[in-house]
C-alpha cells in the first residue's frame, strides 16, 4: 500500500465509482471541507494486488476526545454492481476505525492502514464477513511496535456514519473497538452489545486507546458484567477456534484444547448450559456440541459432530480442567471424557513468534 494524493473530485463528477461517490458524500456531511490523509493502493486487488480495499482515508478529529476517524474503501462495490445481493453493496460494509492521537500529531499511523487491509484480506479469503456484535480475538497486541493491552476486537455500527444507501445497495459503516484480554472475556461469558455499552460511558464514540488499562480493572465495570453474567447467561452461540480438536482414545473421548482459549472455553460454557442453551465449538476439523442434560458423549451415526451432553457436576469437572496449562486430565464427573490442553504459540502477522501459553 503507498501513500499519496489522489483527486476526490473525480470521483464526484463521473459515474466512473458511483459507490465510492456515496462514501464520500457521507463523509463530507459529517466533515464538510475537510480533505482527509488518504492512502491508496498501486495495485488493486482485483487486478492481482496484495491489497483488497482500494483505499484508506484518516480524518483528524479533536472531539470528543482527539482521534484519527479512518475510513476504508473496498469492502462495498465501488465502482459496478458485480454481486447478486441487489440489497447490499459488496460485502455490506465498509470498515471504520477510531483511534486515539495526540491532539499534535499530524502523522496517520501506518500500522492501522495495514491492519484494515488483513482484516479486509480475511474476508476475501475465507468469505467469512463481519457483523455488528461479531468479535476477534488478534492472538497478540493489535500493533507489534507498541505495547498495549489492546489484542482483541469488536464490531458496532459507527455511530456517526451509520447506514447509508449507495446505487449498489446499503453499506453499512462497521466501527472497529479495541478490547482487552478481559474485556474479551467478558464479551464471550456475557454479551458484545451489553460490554461495547458499558464502555461507551467511558469511551466517547468507543474510540480505541492503546495506552488505556482494561475496563475491567474498575469493579463498578466488573460487578456489571458479572451480575449480567449470572442474569443473562452468554449471547455467544458458537466459538471458532483455530485450537480445538477431539479423538477416541480407546474408550475415552480426548478434547485437545489449546492453553491459549481454555479459559475462553470454560467461560462461555458456563454462560451457555446453566441457562438451556447449547455452545457449538467449531476446530478446523473438528466440532463439538456442548448442552445440558443426562451425561453422554458420542456422535450421531454418520456424523463427525461430536455431542457432549453434561450434568450439573460434569460441567464443574470440565471447566476446572479447561484451564492455560499443558496437561492431560480426567474429566471429574465424566468418566469417558479426557481433556488435553496444549501449548499456543502465539505469532504475528509475520509469522513471528509472540507468546507462549501452556
Amino acid at each position: 500500500m503507498a501513500a499519496g494524493p489522489r483527486e476526490r473530485l473525480n470521483h464526484r463528477v463521473t459515474s466512473d465509482a458511483p459507490g465510492w461517490d456515496a462514501i464520500d458524500a457521507a463523509l463530507e456531511r459529517l466533515y464538510p471541507g475537510v480533505e482527509p490523509k488518504h492512502f491508496a493502493t498501486l495495485i488493486k486487488w482485483r487486478l492481482g494486488g496484495p491489497d483488497p480495499l482500494d483505499g484508506i482515508s484518516y480524518y483528524p478529529r479533536l472531539d470528543p476526545v482527539p482521534h484519527w476517524h479512518i475510513v476504508s474503501y473496498g469492502m462495498s462495490e465501488l465502482y459496478g454492481k458485480e454481486s447478486a445481493n441487489a440489497e447490499e453493496s459488496g460485502w455490506g460494509f465498509e470498515f471504520t476505525f477510531r483511534l486515539r492521537r495526540d491532539a499534535a500529531d499530524d502523522d496517520p499511523p501506518i500500522w492501522a492502514a495495514n491492519f484494515l487491509q488483513n482484516l479486509a484480506r480475511y474476508v476475501f479469503e475465507t468469505g467469512n464477513w463481519f457483523e455488528v456484535n461479531h468479535h476477534m480475538d488478534l492472538n497478540g497486541p493489535i500493533a507489534l511496535d507498541q505495547e498495549t493491552l489492546i489484542r482483541a476486537i469488536a464490531f458496532t455500527e459507527d455511530p456517526e456514519l451509520g447506514t447509508i444507501e449507495t446505487p449498489h445497495g446499503i453499506v453499512q459503516f462497521l466501527q472497529i473497538v479495541g478490547l482487552t484480554p478481559d474485556e474479551y472475556a467478558a464479551t464471550q461469558a456475557w454479551s458484545v452489545r451489553d460490554l461495547l455499552d458499558l464502555l461507551a460511558e467511558r469511551l466517547p464514540l468507543l474510540v480505541t486507546d492503546l495506552d488505556r488499562g482494561s475496563a475491567t480493572d474498575d469493579p463498578v465495570i466488573a460487578e456489571a458484567v458479572e451480575e449480567g453474567r449470572r442474569r443473562e447467561g452468554s449471547a455467544t452461540a458458537s466459538l471458532a477456534v483455530a485450537e480445538f480438536s477431539w479423538r477416541r482414545d480407546g474408550d475415552l473421548i480426548r478434547l485437545v484444547v489449546g492453553a491459549h482459549i481454555a479459559e475462553r472455553v470454560a467461560q462461555t460454557l458456563l454462560g451457555r448450559l446453566p441457562f438451556g442453551r447449547q455452545l457449538v465449538v467449531n476446530g478446523p476439523d473438528a466440532t463439538a456440541v456442548f448442552s445440558s442434560g443426562s451425561f453422554s458423549v458420542g456422535t450421531a451415526e454418520e456424523s463427525d459432530t461430536l455431542a457432549v451432553v453434561l450434568t450439573v457436576e460434569a460441567l464443574d469437572g470440565l471447566v476446572s480442567v479447561l484451564v492455560p496449562e499443558a496437561g492431560v486430565r480426567a474429566v471429574p464427573a465424566a468418566e469417558s471424557l479426557v481433556v488435553e490442553i496444549t501449548r499456543s504459540d502465539l505469532r504475528d502477522g509475520d509469522g513471528n513468534l509472540v507468546e507462549t501459553i501452556g
